[in-house]
Formats: C-alpha cells, sequence, structure tokens
C-alpha cells in the first residue's frame, strides 16, 4: 500500500480524561485509503526533546468528514506536545503504516475484539468496518478504572461492549481474561493492548483453538523498517513489526503461549 508524508490540519481535539486526547484530522485533499490496524508516523514539532516522529494507532477514518483520528496517551515530551494541539494546528504524517487486520472469511463468523488501555484505539476503527460488512462484533475493553475506559459510545454504535476494570468501578472487576463472556464461544479474537494481557489472551485462544490476531506495540523510531529498534522473534525470523506488523497471527510468534 502506498504511503503518504501529508499536512494534516487538526479539526477537533478533545480531551478524553487526564492522560489521552483525541486529535480529529483532516487534509484538503481526500485521504489516502487505510485499513485497520495501520498507523501513521506523526512529526512532533516545537519540542526540544523530540526528535524522532512518534508512532499512532488509526483509531477511526471518518470517510464522509475525511477525517482521521488519532487517539494521543500523553507520556512523554513529544505525545504531550502532541496532545497540545488545537483547531487548525497543522500536523505532519506519514501514513498509512504497517499491515492491518485480516477480515473474516465466513459471514456466520463470532468476533472478539479485545482492547487495553490506550490499545483500545484500533479496536473502534476495526469494529466499524465489521459491522458496515455485516458482523455484530463483541468488545471487551479493559482498564485500571472507569476514567480510563475511553470512547465507550462510538464502540457502542457498532457491536455489544463488555468491560472490565481493575477496581470494578465499571464492569467486571478484574483482567479482560476474567470477563464472563470468555465463557461464551468465538471463532475469531482481535486484540491490542499491554504485551501481558495479549500473551494472557494469546494463551485463551490457543487453549480454544480460535484464530487469534493481536496488534503489537513494540517501540518504533522509523516506521520504515530502517531503524531495526522494533523487530520481534517470528517463526519466520526476526521481522520488523512496522513494516511486517504490527498486526500478527499468534501462530507467527514466538511467545511461550
Amino acid at each position: 500500500m502506498k504511503k503518504y508524508v501529508l499536512d494534516l490540519t487538526v479539526s477537533e481535539s478533545i480531551q478524553l480524561n487526564d492522560t489521552n486526547v483525541l486529535l480529529k484530522m483532516t487534509s484538503s485533499q481526500p485521504l489516502p485509503e487505510m485499513i485497520p490496524g495501520q498507523f501513521a508516523q506523526l512529526r512532533v514539532d516545537n519540542s526540544p526533546t523530540t526528535f524522532l516522529r512518534r508512532p499512532i494507532s488509526i483509531n477511526f477514518v471518518d470517510k464522509a468528514r475525511n477525517e482521521v483520528w488519532f487517539m494521543i496517551q500523553l507520556v512523554g515530551d513529544g505525545t504531550r506536545c502532541l496532545g497540545r494541539s488545537v483547531e487548525g494546528s497543522v500536523i505532519n504524517a506519514m501514513l498509512p503504516l504497517g499491515n492491518g487486520f485480516s477480515m473474516p472469511e465466513a459471514a456466520t463468523e463470532k468476533l472478539l475484539l479485545i482492547g487495553g488501555g490506550v490499545g483500545t484505539a484500533p479496536m473502534l476503527f476495526l469494529g466499524e468496518q465489521l459491522a458496515k460488512k455485516g458482523y455484530i462484533p463483541t468488545f471487551l475493553l479493559g482498564a485500571r478504572s472507569s476514567k480510563d475506559l475511553l470512547e465507550l459510545d462510538e464502540f457502542g454504535k457498532y457491536g455489544e461492549v463488555y468491560a472490565t476494570t481493575e477496581d470494578g468501578s465499571y464492569g467486571e472487576r478484574g483482567y479482560v481474561t476474567q470477563h464472563s463472556i470468555l465463557e461464551g464461544a468465538f471463532d475469531r479474537i482481535y486484540t491490542c493492548g499491554p504485551k501481558p494481557m495479549m500473551v494472557a489472551v494469546a494463551k485463551y485462544a490457543k487453549a480454544n483453538n480460535i484464530l487469534c490476531e493481536v496488534s503489537l506495540e513494540n517501540t518504533m523510531a522509523c516506521g520504515i523498517g530502517a531503524c531495526l529498534c522494533c523487530v520481534e522473534n517470528t517463526t519466520e525470523g526476526h521481522e520488523c513489526v512496522c513494516v511486517e506488523g504490527p498486526v500478527f497471527n499468534i501462530n507467527k510468534l514466538l511467545w511461550q503461549i
């Protein structure tokens, strides 16, 4: 898929909670085609401590408004600088990068989308695309507390939404792998979030013979496979997550599962 370097204009900035900002961006030209699971490298201007672009997953694409959404987790100088962007700000983006999630093959497949923390971001675009194809995905979202659960109303537009919180302030108390929804039967699982969570989900999927794809969050610098800092050891050797991923079938990963 062709990559583009575009100047995007912030059309809306929404403070989701203390540590997450949703940036909606548009362009004077039609945005390129993007698929769920891909990401962008956003340039950080006006930050004396940030020299590299920041990899941010594509949260949603609104074709009617010619918008692409990015959820920015404020964890360092670079992301804090991005998070301070206001309506009208211009951010240079390289996109779309990487490979996305595969689409189901059978119309009757039961689909479970599991997101943890900011890893819920790519699940929204994926869920919307699945809904367009006639599926009713099940979303399982995990967070530390209710204030850390993001975009619940948006997820509710495309499927059934379940949640866990570590403090029990919303949904079931505990981790996503402890939710009672997992007692049901699913044909395919998609997941993104902290690695321990994804490993636990992968173990569950493998134990129950469920096809499972994970979106890795390895540290990325260049986004084009040149710097080698995001390499993951796979059944086919060492692969750059930014190019061969970030989405992988769990059977390709050498995790202890």
